[in-house]
């Protein structure tokens, strides 16, 4: 074998197909484009959802819905996430310095206990908001469910 008899395997490299260049390149004069019209003109992209002047699908369908810009979102974790953690950290006291460190929430969240679960120990939580159900779960065995800012 030597270096000036080495070629690619057969049917591995394809010509580019050089559009534009004339009548001896087979694409002809209009270099495979069709006659006239915007997408015969260089440049040319389509709206996102262009139908070709029919009403387009996201014109077609009705608005719904409503999304309240003042909303305040919280992290919601459930007692039973609460109390599995206070197993395994031998824990009384859950705030939210504590649930951010072991990573069920992040340091931008507000967290809000949703009542999820059932809870075994006697617990004091100190978090930003509380369901109902979870507030009474807390108190019911002994525990304080504290709201801070």
């Amino acid at each position: 074998m030597k270096l000036n008899s080495l070629r690619p395997s057969k049917g591995s490299v394809k010509n580019n197909f050089r559009r534009g260049r004339g009548q001896g390149s087979g694409g002809g004069g209009t270099a495979t484009r069709g006659h006239k019209g915007a997408q015969s003109r260089s440049g040319y992209s389509s709206k996102r959802g262009f139908e070709g002047g029919q009403m387009p699908l996201q014109r077609r369908l009705p608005k719904f819905g409503f999304k309240n810009v003042n909303r305040i979102e919280h992290r919601g974790i459930n007692l039973a996430a609460i109390q599995q953690l206070a197993d395994k950290l031998k824990v009384t006291e859950i705030t939210s310095e504590l649930l951010i460190k072991n990573g069920l929430a992040s340091k931008n969240d507000l967290i809000k206990i949703l009542g999820k679960g059932e809870l075994k120990t006697k617990l004091d939580v100190k978090v930003h908001a509380f369901t109902a159900t979870a507030k009474k779960a807390i108190e019911d065995k002994g525990g304080v469910a504290t709201q801070v800012k």
